[in-house]
């Protein structure tokens, strides 16, 4: 009897030996990801391709109504696969499922339905979650290996941040990327022999990183301090924003982004306001309960190591930001990126960085709700704001894109010329 279209191929212990592609997005965090899978036997590699063959893939199998990011994603492990360089037979894909209620929980259906059609029906798809959507009996996330992937979210988030600090003024050209690389190279040799992912050793580990980024030599000039915000995929994927921190950088900005803790917070604390609004398990709120207390823990530790030699720019707490956001939005607003990415753009423009690019793509009705449509809001509070909101779909061009953010980039100089005044 033949398979019906809704069974998927499992993930088996026998596979072991299979390649795994895995889309990219952020690329710190993902590189430290792919080697803790490889030491547990998971031959994993994180794609690359880029351009616009990767859209024209996505748009053959994913109906263009359907959010970008699934389109991309679709598009980029499709793309990957017909190049050659990997075996069908001996390939899965890894995708990621958050199991909310934004429509990413299903890029995996849709991706499977996409695989048929390209005509790679036997290639399995590993579901990466910690929700319990699915299980694959070959692919197992233990308590080891949890615990590492938290502490490369860590270890990513302090990375990126104090990199996108240093990089626009240093004396010495790819100082910041080189250091980044051999501290990527250095924790993961540390987590594979079995060090650097408990508490106190990653409390130990996050100040060192920043003395080593606070003693790379850097010019005393201004530059345009500038925030990204937007949904998760488009806000950090190169591929997804058309390489926009790269642009920002090559108009003389310094460019801060918002960490993946912060999202991980706001998945979490989910959880309770759901017990909260509609009740639920005790058992299940307790657990939750401890879980953020120990990301606020974490959470402390990081922004601790960031501020050890007063030159950085320090997120603000969870907790804080929290607080201050809910004033304005309801904490049930939740779908996709929710109030959190209402609350980054207030966060920014508090720390400096009143100058933000909103990424939005096309399809996510909740970026839209939560995105643009609080600029307005926003600018009643904070005058000084300078937000723009960039659509990122198929039909948009690259140029269009980089023409709105130069105006945005115009109206900061007119403000910093002005304030100066």
């Amino acid at each position: 009897m033949s398979k019906k279209v809704t069974d998927r191929v499992e993930f088996t212990k026998d596979m072991m030996d299979y390649t795994i592609l895995a889309p990219n997005m952020l690329d710190i965090h993902f590189r430290l990801l792919i080697n803790i899978f490889g030491q547990y036997g998971y031959k994993t590699e994180l794609l690359q391709n880029d351009g616009r063959t990767v859209v024209d893939e996505g748009l053959k199998y994913v109906h263009n109504d359907t959010c970008y990011p699934a389109l991309l994603v679709i598009g980029q492990l499709i793309d990957a696969l017909n190049t050659g360089k990997y075996d069908p037979d001996k390939t899965a894909l890894m995708i990621t499922q958050s199991g909310g209620g934004c429509r990413a929980s299903n890029y995996i259906h849709l991706l499977r339905k996409a695989l048929k059609k390209a005509g790679y029906p036997q290639i399995p798809v590993i579901s990466l979650n910690l929700s319990g959507l699915e299980k694959n009996s070959g692919f197992k996330i233990r308590l080891s290996m949890a615990l590492k992937m938290l502490s490369a979210v860590i270890y990513g988030d302090l990375i990126m941040l104090l990199k996108n600090q240093v990089e626009p003024y240093e004396v010495n050209e790819g100082d910041a990327k080189r250091l980044t690389q051999k501290w990527i190279d250095d924790i993961s040799a540390d987590l594979k022999k079995g060090r650097g992912y408990s508490f106190f050793e990653i409390k130990k580990t996050l100040p060192k990183i920043t003395k080593t980024f606070a003693e790379i030599p850097v010019k005393d000039i201004k530059k345009t301090k500038v925030g990204v915000v937007g949904e998760i995929y488009v806000k950090y994927s190169p591929l997804a924003n058309n390489h926009l921190e790269e642009f920002l950088f090559s108009q003389d900005c310094e460019v801060m982004v918002p960490g993946l803790l912060g999202f991980i917070n706001f998945k979490v604390d989910n959880r309770l306001e759901d017990i909260k609004l509609y009740g639920g398990n005790p058992f299940k709120k307790i657990a939750m309960r401890i879980a953020m207390w120990y990301l606020a823990k974490i959470e402390k530790n990081l922004n601790d190591a960031a501020a050890a030699y007063g030159k950085f720019t320090v997120p603000a707490p969870y907790a804080h930001i929290k607080e201050k956001c809910t004033k304005i939005i309801g904490a049930g607003c939740k779908m996709g990126e929710g109030w959190l990415l209402t609350a980054e753009m207030m966060e920014l423009i508090e720390s400096g960085y009143g100058n933000i690019v909103c990424a939005q793509p096309f399809g996510c009705l909740p970026n839209h709700i939560v995105g643009k449509g609080m600029i307005r809001k926003l600018k009643e509070m904070y005058p000084q704001s300078n937000i723009v909101p960039i659509d990122y779909d198929p039909g948009a061009t690259r140029v269009n894109q980089e023409n709105r953010i130069r105006l945005m980039l115009a109206v900061a100089k007119e403000n910093a010329a002005t304030a100066e005044k």
